[in-house]
């Protein structure tokens, strides 16, 4: 990983923000940054970064570590039903 001090990193002003996820996939993120040595953060960035160019975030291997992840924390939310998300009603 570059260090801070290195040519090639591109300073910016990061923000704290309120955005609210599903639990588990909060919980899949979050185990998926710590296998890659991330941050949330930055793991978030990549992702959002790479989508706004159409390129995939992740390779073959990410991808079955994200596949056991998911299987790990119950998560079974996909593209297809990104769109059919609401929130739970207090009960």
């Amino acid at each position: 990983m570059p260090k801070s001090s290195d040519p090639a990193m591109i300073p910016v002003e990061r923000i704290q923000t309120g955005v609210r996820l599903e639990k588990r996939l909060v919980k899949v993120l979050k185990a998926l940054a710590e296998q890659k040595d991330l941050t949330l953060g930055d793991l978030l960035e990549g992702i959002v970064l790479h989508a706004f160019e159409g390129r995939p975030a992740f390779g073959p291997d990410t991808l079955e570590l994200i596949s056991q992840l998911k299987r790990i924390y119950g998560l079974k939310l996909n593209a297809d039903t990104s769109h059919q998300l609401t929130d739970r009603k207090n009960e």
